[in-house]
């Protein structure tokens, strides 16, 4: 028995957020998500896509918390009510705003630490643009940029310096760390991420 029809899904749809783009490259979620062109459950999925159900519900809730995937319903299977999902959409188009070639968009996986140094670009990118147009024609925005090349050649040497680097940003932010209410605010984004020209890409 199945409650709630489904809803129409449409041909095209521009992504919104980083985070849906990142869901959506991710090559598992593109396959559930062509195949939730029609409403569909966990189970479902698992036997089409050879996977277990548990598996493809993390996989679900992920889809589901950036909006690419809507619940259709249910279905009672024998004793169990079964939660069916749709697609929000056919296809996907990835704005030129993300700032992300053809190519990067059909290699990039959703690495956990790689997924936050995009957005904090992303968002560091928003925030520039913002102040911007906030600030006057000749005023002086206070910022700064620092940008080091590093040699971290090993496990051992990138152990270290995360150890080093981890201490002396706790160091920096506990001293200059904003209370509520506190005037002046400022944001500070960090990160370190390896140099493909310069061997950076190893393990």
């Amino acid at each position: 028995m199945m409650k709630n029809g489904p809803e129409p899904i449409v041909d095209v749809y521009r992504l919104e957020t980083p985070e849906q783009a990142l869901a959506l490259l991710n090559p598992m979620r593109a396959l559930m998500l062509q195949l939730l062109a029609e409403p569909s459950s966990a189970s479902e999925l698992g036997r089409q896509m050879g996977e277990a159900p548990q598996k493809l519900n993390y996989h679900l809730k992920i889809l589901e918390k950036v909006a690419l995937i809507r619940r259709s319903g249910t279905r009672q299977v024998k004793n169990l009510i079964e939660v069916l999902y749709q697609a929000i959409a056919r296809s996907y188009v990835i704005p030129d705003s993300f700032g992300w070639s053809e190519d990067l968009t059909k290699r990039m996986k959703d690495q956990g630490t790689l997924r936050q140094l995009v957005n904090a670009a992303e968002q560091i990118r928003i925030d520039a643009l913002r102040l911007m147009e906030a600030s006057d024609d000749n005023a002086e925005v206070p910022s700064a940029v620092l940008e080091a090349h590093l040699s971290l050649p090993d496990a051992l040497t990138r152990e270290r310096f995360l150890a080093d680097y981890a201490a002396a940003v706790r160091a920096v932010v506990k001293k200059y760390e904003a209370k509520d209410g506190a005037e002046g605010g400022f944001k500070a984004i960090l990160a370190v991420y390896p140099q493909l020209d310069q061997g950076g890409s190893k393990p």
